[in-house]
């Protein structure tokens, strides 16, 4: 025995529901319900300022007011202080949905490793 079934769209199956649910009653028909927006996926953290990108530039130019590489500076900061391009970036996303970007400089007394978390200086590691 082959059976068929056939698929209504969303708007068909609305319309034959409604049009089955006829009333002779003279209540005021229901008011219009509005739905609120579904929430979206998380679009990752929410970042004040001018960012690093993974090729170590700057989304905007002259931007900062950072005098000195300190705890708290954004990313661009550090780049305009240290006056040249970093020698890499590496760029992601915690677990915990914040930006995380470590920025490598090669120096010649050694490497210099800064940790920035949603755009602020968090950690630097001179070995």
């Amino acid at each position: 025995m082959v059976m068929r079934v056939k698929v209504l769209s969303g708007a068909a199956f609305a319309a034959l529901v409604l049009a089955g649910c006829t009333s002779t009653a003279s209540a005021p028909p229901a008011p219009a319900v509005t739905m609120a927006p579904a929430p979206s996926a998380s679009r990752g953290p929410v970042i004040d300022g001018p960012t690093l990108g993974p090729d170590g530039q700057c989304t905007v130019r002259a931007f900062g007011t950072a005098t000195a590489i300190e705890p708290g500076i954004m990313e661009c900061d550090l780049v305009r202080l240290k006056g040249k391009p970093p020698t890499d970036v590496l760029v992601g996303e915690s677990g915990k949905g914040q930006r995380e970007v470590q920025v490598l400089y090669s120096e010649p007394g050694g490497r210099e490793l800064y940790f920035f978390v949603n755009n602020r200086l968090d950690r630097v590691v001179k070995p």
